[in-house]
């Protein structure tokens, strides 16, 4: 386990020699990774420190809101690119080819903001595990194997990219950040696009958001999972109202975990995935059907693409 006291006054001497006196955008997304290094970074380089949210238009329900009012005081400067993400992503299905493009888009994004005030280095909140499967081949994170090759930064700095998920919690607490930010539950880089099979459509977006709001509502606070959510797999055929409805299938996951390296499904109760499936599909229209899925990390990742 990491020396919290001294990992803090190490990775503040780092920032502060990488950056020296020129400004650092920060990737900020309101996950305890991106915390974690803002709170560092303004500890070693203050107001040279410019935090950038993009809303990528594949947001959690209300995460957008709740950022803003979580890091209202460290002038952050919120990016609206909805639009320019799903412009990106339309048409394309193969997952990897959505990371990229997602990791590339982000990048730019950064690139064109750092140049409104001069900003030289890019930081942001990567961790060991992304480092392992983007570059064993498993996927590639958007901030690791999805970065695009050109950067125009003078360079990139990772305070956290030899902690474990676990790990930098134990820093989140160190630092004295919020529980509600120490203890938040991953959510990926790229968003809900990895919650969505085939083809990234506002339509698709829209109805996952909804469905894993739900899961959320019904997990979250009862059974304290690493990490769940709900993802669209594809289409099936269902009955609602006495007519037949060609609609979507919504998958549930729960999972417990340490570091995310490894997951084990979480047994929930037959009252509690009756539940979530009535809520999905009464509340969703065109979800046709609901299945939970009971997949271990490995085989599966915890992530759908």
């Amino acid at each position: 386990m990491v020396n919290v006291t001294k990992f803090i006054d190490e990775a503040v001497e780092k920032i502060r020699a990488a950056a020296g006196d020129e400004k650092v955008v920060m990737a900020l997304s309101g996950g305890v990774d991106s915390s974690v290094c803002a709170e560092l970074a303004k500890r070693a380089i203050g107001t040279n420190l410019m935090p950038i949210y993009v809303d990528t238009g594949l947001m959690r329900k209300g995460e957008s809101e709740r950022i803003c009012e979580l890091f209202c005081d460290i002038n952050l400067t919120m990016v609206d690119a909805g639009d320019e993400f799903f412009s990106a992503l339309e048409g394309v299905t193969d997952p990897e080819e959505k990371r990229k493009i997602i990791g590339e888009k982000f990048i730019r994004i950064f690139e064109r903001e750092a140049k409104k005030t001069g900003a030289k280095y890019l930081l942001q909140g990567t961790i060991y595990p992304d480092r392992i499967e983007s570059e064993g081949g498993i996927k590639s994170h958007h901030n690791v194997g999805g970065m695009p090759v050109h950067i125009d930064f003078s360079g990139i700095i990772e305070p956290l990219e030899d902690l474990y998920k676990d790990e930098v919690r134990d820093v989140a607490g160190g630092l004295g950040l919020p529980r509600e930010i120490q203890h938040r539950m991953p959510f990926p880089g790229p968003g809900l696009a990895v919650r969505v099979l085939g083809e990234i459509t506002p339509e698709k977006v829209g109805i996952i958001r909804e469905a894993n709001a739900i899961v959320e509502q019904e997990l979250v606070e009862q059974y304290t999972p690493w990490q769940c959510l709900a993802a669209l797999i594809g289409l099936g055929t269902g009955v609602k109202g006495d007519v037949r409805l060609h609609g979507w299938i919504v998958a549930v996951r729960a999972v417990h975990s340490r570091d995310a390296m490894t997951a084990d499904p979480i047994e929930l109760p037959w009252k509690t995935l009756h539940q979530i499936g009535s809520r999905i599909t009464s509340e969703i229209p065109g979800v046709a059907r609901v299945v939970y899925d009971i997949t271990p990390k490995p085989p599966a990742t915890i992530e759908y693409e």
